[in-house]
């Protein structure tokens, strides 16, 4: 074999006679002429023509992806997607379980009066402002005054032999009781009512979306946060132990720790969070931690 490759190196440009015998029949002896520089001319183009149609059908077709680095733009996009849909619901958990943690408190009678990271993040900014241009900021200066410790006056206090006085400051830090029932806090359609078997802890009232959402009670807001669930939502502590409780709000116009008066706005009307099924406001109303039927409490419903 190669002695026969050796002879076709010698002459390459030369014509060579191929002789092809059958050892086993006697049959005449066949003979080619061949020229060997042919030979691999042919041999060679028939190589990077195959090579081209291997590399053409790789990078035109979806064979592409299989190569390492050369992923499709569609799978970084999937891939990118697929990643902010992690953080998502990363922060959705994070939401989540800081929403349960509030409710908790909320129920057990021991609410965090403690500010959103929102709100925190707020206040940081407007205090960097204050601190700037020499003024106060409205979140130190309205909001929170009422949080002044004590926010409770020690002349309000029933020890014998003291009169029984007001400080300026805290005339205006006490709520009207609710004189049930009041009027709803929107103007709509009841869609579905208050069920303790199945969990539905409230009424859901359809309204048109950017309905103003009033509270029904002199109060102060307890949350006023986003949630999975539940969209944009806000709490208001009022007296007596009622809490009421406005979800799935496009807007929310007050914050935590703002007082409100009974029937002033305090959110818009929208279709937020992931439990919704069209615009409308989740309305609870809870006493001393238990869910009240709200029917019971409000007029018109």
């Amino acid at each position: 074999m190669f002695s026969l490759l050796s002879e076709f190196t010698r002459k390459m440009r030369e014509v060579v006679t191929i002789i092809v015998m059958d050892a086993s029949e006697l049959e005449q002896p066949r003979r080619y002429l061949v020229q060997p520089a042919r030979i691999v001319a042919i041999g060679v183009a028939a190589v990077f023509g195959l090579s081209i149609v291997i590399v053409t059908i790789i990078l035109l077709t979806p064979l592409r992806s299989v190569l390492p680095g050369q992923a499709s733009s569609d799978m970084r996009q999937d891939a990118r997607l697929n990643q902010i849909r992690v953080d998502a619901m990363a922060d959705t958990l994070r939401l989540q379980n800081a929403y349960v943690n509030q409710l908790r408190n909320l129920l057990m009678g021991t609410v965090d009066t403690t500010v959103t990271l929102l709100t925190r993040s707020n206040q940081q900014l407007s205090s960097r402002a204050s601190a700037v241009f020499g003024q106060p900021s409205e979140t130190e200066s309205t909001v929170f005054d009422a949080h002044l410790q004590p926010a409770f006056p020690f002349e309000r206090l029933n020890v014998p032999g003291s009169a029984v006085s007001v400080s300026s400051r805290g005339a205006g830090l006490y709520l009207s009781t609710i004189r049930f029932p009041v009027l709803p806090p929107v103007t709509g359609l009841t869609t579905r009512k208050y069920d303790a078997r199945t969990g539905h802890f409230a009424i859901d009232i359809a309204v048109n979306e950017g309905s103003l959402v009033r509270s029904i009670g002199d109060g102060y807001v307890i949350l006023a946060d986003w949630m999975h669930d539940g969209g944009q939502i806000i709490a208001i502590q009022h007296v007596d132990g009622y809490v009421s409780v406005y979800k799935h709000n496009s807007r929310l116009l007050k914050r935590t720790g703002e007082r409100v008066r009974a029937r002033e706005a305090v959110a818009s009307s929208g279709n937020s969070g992931e439990i919704t099924s069209g615009p409308h406001v989740h309305f609870e109303l809870w006493h001393n931690g238990l869910a009240q039927d709200p029917s019971y409490y409000i007029t018109g419903l």
